[in-house]
């Protein structure tokens, strides 16, 4: 696979953030794994200096937030958030993203972020609820270490 096909193909594995891919296929050689792969990607974002990693934070969207429901997100989001339940959230919780999110904004100049794949309304909602309470270091990390995730488990839909 060439460059351009590389990127056509992984280059939204990060969220709105192409240039992890790039960085990814300029340190070469490309491994063929899931695995291999992530860690390659992983390695440019932990290089990356904090304002392109606060960059890619805020690249990700609200959870069952307005990108939501206007029908706005990337591919792969909305394929994560259904599969959480959060495009079919209650009124009530619909209130109470709504309120974590403008909070953990506040707090933190990024959006709260987490790997929903497989988990419930309930479990983020608890796990949103706990980490606003976060330190701003504690929570920077753990934003990066939810984008890594997310990256892994978008790779290994992709490949073996």
């Amino acid at each position: 696979m060439d460059r351009a096909a590389f990127l056509t193909r992984f280059g939204g594995v990060f969220e709105h953030s192409p240039w992890i891919a790039e960085g990814a296929w300029d340190a070469g050689p490309i491994p063929d794994t899931a695995e291999g792969l992530h860690a390659a990607m992983v390695a440019v974002l932990r290089a990356a200096p904090r304002e392109k990693q606060l960059a890619l934070l805020n690249a990700h969207p609200d959870l069952a937030g307005k990108l939501a429901v206007r029908g706005e997100l990337t591919a792969d989001s909305s394929l994560e958030q259904a599969s959480a339940g959060l495009d079919r959230c209650t009124p009530e919780e619909f209130a109470r993203f709504t309120d974590l999110n403008d909070a953990y904004k506040a707090r933190f100049g990024f959006p709260f972020i987490m790997a929903v794949k497989g988990r419930s309304r309930a479990e983020i909602l608890e796990a949103f609820e706990a980490r606003v309470h976060n330190g701003p270091e504690e929570e920077f990390a753990t934003a990066l270490a939810q984008v890594e995730r997310i990256a892994w488990l978008r790779l290994k839909d992709m490949l073996p």
